[in-house]
């Protein structure tokens, strides 16, 4: 009687844990934010909150991870449901558009390891779901600097003077 019950009792919590280790009918919610002055850093950086919620309770508590433009990062939990993911970009490369957050659990994150390492596209697996992110672009200055257009006024400024002053002299 104690060995059915052990064995009951370690049924369960496999069955639980197999219910509650992926995340079905995923729903997210996102938020984004990034650089928006590019003046004085070299690379911009890129944060991207969200909410998850699962149609089976529980699962929403399991490791995440993100792959953005070929770079895979871990997702941080941050609150109950809420989590977040942060890249950075060499300015040069940043360019405004959309970008394809790809959220994996742990047995998809397998999966794109193992491609990884066959040398096959991640982009075969088929993700946990994906969230889009809008970056409009960040500022990065003036066309022209200050310090140029200072000095062609100046130069502008002296050949006006010298020009008036030579015809006034005639």
């Amino acid at each position: 009687m104690v060995k059915f019950v052990l064995a009951s009792a370690v049924l369960c919590c496999a069955l639980s844990y197999a219910f509650a280790g992926t995340c079905s009918n995923p729903e997210v919610k996102s938020s984004f934010y990034s650089t928006s002055d590019a003046t004085i850093v070299s690379q911009i950086g890129f944060v991207t909150e969200f909410t998850l919620k699962c149609s089976n309770a529980g699962a929403e508590k399991l490791p995440l991870f993100a792959e953005v433009l070929g770079k895979l990062a871990p997702v941080v939990r941050i609150g109950e449901n809420k989590y977040q993911v942060s890249w950075n970009e060499e300015i040069k490369k940043a360019s405004s558009g959309s970008y394809a957050v790809r959220l994996f659990d742990e047995e998809s994150y397998a999966a794109v390891r193992k491609a990884q390492r066959a040398g096959e596209d991640i982009q075969s697996v088929k993700p946990l779901t994906t969230v889009t992110v809008n970056f409009s672009g960040a500022y990065k200055g003036p066309w022209v600097n200050s310090e140029i257009l200072a000095t062609v006024m100046v130069f502008f400024v002296a050949y006006v003077a010298f020009t008036t002053r030579s015809k006034l002299m005639v």
